[in-house]
């Protein structure tokens, strides 16, 4: 009888260990900056992606599993990147991984998750380079994804904008020394030059400057009748507020990033009538984002009732979608299984910015093409959708 009953006692504890593995969460790495300059990006990204796992979790998780978000500030800076990366995927063990806010931390960190097989999402960090970073035939496989515009998109929207729409034909480039705001500049210069337009003046700054006298004074002396940005909130503020400061005042355009709120509230009125391209933005002109902005609103409750960047929320909460739809198709959390399944996804996949249909493939894991993206300009401390 003593033997029975251990046999018994033994058969329920493996029973019971196997149904705690099969209900183990599935980890996801969320990795941004969510402090300093960059942080209305890292914030809101991470605040969407919040909603969508609660979402899917809500709704039974992902073959029955619940989702968890392993988060961690890489603070926009190249070398933290690198050691969250290595901390997710050794001590963590991620099955993916979304984030980078940033060009230069995602350029730095995203080799980790090629060199382990893991799928990692880009649903912020802009950078041309950021998907070919591991080509074919060096990487047969391409462990790096994203579903954000990338800036050979933004550059010849931003010029569009400038010099066919608006008719400018001499214009200066300010772009920050990061890397986000080199290759930035080199898309706009071969974009002007698609045109036949050679910038009048090209000017550089760094984070956390706060007086661009001597940038602005070149473009002023050159002629520019526009000003083209690549940079975040805080350094973009003071392009805008040295202008009022010279009593110059030309259009600024540039990409995404001028839609951050730490360019709208720290410009005030000196930063009105900014142009940028934009995959979101707040507008509740569908059923689905309503839904997302109400929902956003109602749990994070925002000042204002402004997202701080609608771009990095929206973008953050379909990247989990987009994981999550994955997973479900692959059966499984294995990386290449789970990148098979986000190269040839079967199902649409429902999310805000857009509905994907199919937006990866072997050869290309850029989601987001010209066709979904709009010229937004700010207006009343806000973005709105450019006249």
């Amino acid at each position: 009888m003593d033997f029975r009953l251990k046999l018994l006692a033994g058969t329920l504890t493996l029973a019971l260990s196997a149904g705690a593995y099969a209900a183990d969460p599935i980890k996801i790495g969320v990795a941004g900056p969510y402090t300093g300059g960059s942080s209305s990006m890292g914030v809101s990204m991470r605040d969407g992606v919040r909603l969508a796992i609660e979402e899917i979790n809500k709704n039974g998780g992902v073959l029955g599993r619940q989702l968890v978000g392993v988060e961690r500030d890489d603070e926009a800076k190249n070398e933290r990147g690198v050691q969250i990366a290595q901390e997710l995927i050794n001590k963590e063990h991620v099955v993916a991984s979304v984030g980078y806010i940033n060009t230069g931390v995602a350029l730095a960190s995203q080799r980790f998750y090629q060199d382990a097989k893991i799928p990692v999402m880009n649903n912020v960090a802009t950078g041309s380079v950021i998907t070919h970073q591991f080509k074919a035939p060096e990487y047969p496989d391409n462990y790096v994804f994203r579903n954000a515009a990338h800036d050979s998109i933004q550059a010849p929207m931003i010029v569009e904008e400038a010099v066919a729409r608006r008719g400018f034909k001499k214009v200066a480039i300010l772009a920050d020394s990061t890397n986000y705001g080199q290759l930035g500049r080199e898309d706009l210069e071969k974009a002007l030059a698609a045109k036949g337009i050679k910038p009048v003046a090209v000017e550089k700054f760094n984070i956390k400057d706060v007086d661009m006298t001597a940038q602005l004074l070149k473009a002023k002396e050159a002629g520019a009748q526009a000003i083209l940005t690549y940079g975040i909130g805080p350094e973009l503020a003071q392009i805008a507020n040295g202008m009022a400061k010279l009593g110059w005042k030309v259009p600024i355009i540039g990409s995404w990033t001028l839609s951050m709120a730490n360019y709208i509230d720290n410009s005030g009125a000196n930063g009105e009538g900014a142009r940028m391209p934009q995959t979101f933005i707040q507008d509740p002109d569908t059923p689905r984002r309503k839904a997302f902005i109400d929902a956003y609103l109602a749990k994070f409750k925002p000042k204002n009732n402004r997202i701080d960047s609608p771009v990095s929320a929206a973008q953050g909460y379909d990247s989990i979608y987009l994981l999550a739809a994955a997973i479900k198709q692959a059966g499984t959390t294995d990386g290449p299984k789970v990148r098979e399944a986000l190269e040839n996804l079967q199902a649409p996949v429902e999310g805000v910015v857009m509905t994907y249909n199919k937006p990866f493939t072997h050869d290309n894991h850029d989601a987001i093409t010209e066709k979904e993206v709009v010229i937004g300009e700010v207006k009343g401390g806000r973005v709105v959708k450019a006249q």
